[in-house]
C-alpha cells in the first residue's frame, strides 16, 4: 500500500539509521584499537621496545578507522539530502497528470456525445521519417492505425480521436496502442508512453528511492520513469 507524504514522514528521512549505527561501530573500533595500543606499549619488553615503524603504521590504521567513519557519515548526509529532495519533487506531483512507459489507452464517453481519451507518447533515441500508431482492443483487435509523419528525437504526446478505422466512434473501454517508428528502411526502438495520475507517493526506504502511485492498474514507478508531465 502507498504513503502518502505527511510530516510524520519528512521526519522519517531525517532520523538516524544504518549510517548512526555504522558510525557507532567505527567509534568503538578506535576506542578498542587505542586500547590494545596502549596495552600493549606498557607491557613490551624494555629490552625491546616497539620501533617508530611499527608505532607509526599501528597510529595510520587507527586515522584510517577515524576517515572511514567521517567519510561514511559525509555520505549518508548526501543521501539523506538527495532523498528529501526527491520526496518534495515527488509530492508536488500528486495529483497531474504524468506520461510513462505502458500502452494503456482509456475512452469513454460522456453524457454530451463527445468522446474522450487519455493521452498516449512516444520517446525515441533518435528522430523518425515516419511515426505509425496502431490502436487495438483487449482482444488485440486493430481499430485503428494512422500516420502521424516525422517525430523528432525525445519525447512527444499524442491523443486519439477515439474513432475506428471506418471513421466511427469507439465504444468506451481499454485500448491498447502500438507505436512503429522507422528511419529510412530502419525500425527504430521506440518506447511508449500511456497516461496515468500521480495519487501518492512512498517515501525512501533502503531498498530504494521515492517512488509514485499511479493507481492499482499502473501500479508505482520511479521518478525517472516520469518522460513528461501534463
Amino acid at each position: 500500500m502507498s504513503t502518502t507524504i505527511d510530516s510524520n514522514a519528512a521526519s522519517r528521512v531525517n532520523q538516524g539509521g544504518p549510517g548512526a549505527r555504522d558510525a557507532g561501530q567505527a567509534a568503538e573500533l578506535r576506542n578498542n584499537f587505542m586500547t590494545l595500543l596502549i596495552t600493549q606499549l606498557q607491557n613490551q619488553d624494555p629490552l625491546n621496545p616497539m620501533d617508530n615503524h611499527e608505532m607509526t603504521s599501528q597510529l595510520a590504521q587507527i586515522n584510517t578507522v577515524s576517515g572511514i567513519e567521517e567519510l561514511n557519515e559525509t555520505l549518508s548526509g548526501i543521501t539523506e539530502q538527495m532523498n528529501a529532495g526527491q520526496t518534495l519533487q515527488a509530492t508536488a506531483l500528486i495529483g497531474q497528470g504524468v506520461l510513462v512507459p505502458g500502452d494503456r489507452l482509456l475512452l469513454e464517453k460522456g453524457e454530451d456525445g463527445e468522446v474522450y481519451t487519455t493521452p498516449f507518447g512516444i520517446e525515441l533515441p533518435q528522430s523518425a521519417d515516419n511515426v505509425s500508431v496502431v490502436i487495438t482492443n483487449a482482444s488485440g483487435q486493430v481499430i485503428n492505425r494512422y500516420d502521424i509523419g516525422p517525430v523528432e528525437a525525445g519525447v512527444e504526446s499524442f491523443t486519439w480521436n477515439g474513432q475506428t478505422s471506418e471513421g466511427e466512434a469507439a465504444v468506451s473501454g481499454a485500448y491498447h496502442v502500438r507505436i512503429e517508428a522507422t528511419s529510412g528502411d530502419k525500425m527504430l526502438d521506440a518506447t511508449t508512453l500511456n497516461y496515468a495520475i500521480v495519487g501518492g507517493v512512498t517515501p525512501p526506504d533502503k531498498n530504494g528511492g521515492v517512488r509514485l502511485d499511479l493507481g492499482g492498474v499502473y501500479g508505482q514507478v520511479t521518478l525517472d520513469q516520469v518522460k513528461q508531465i501534463l
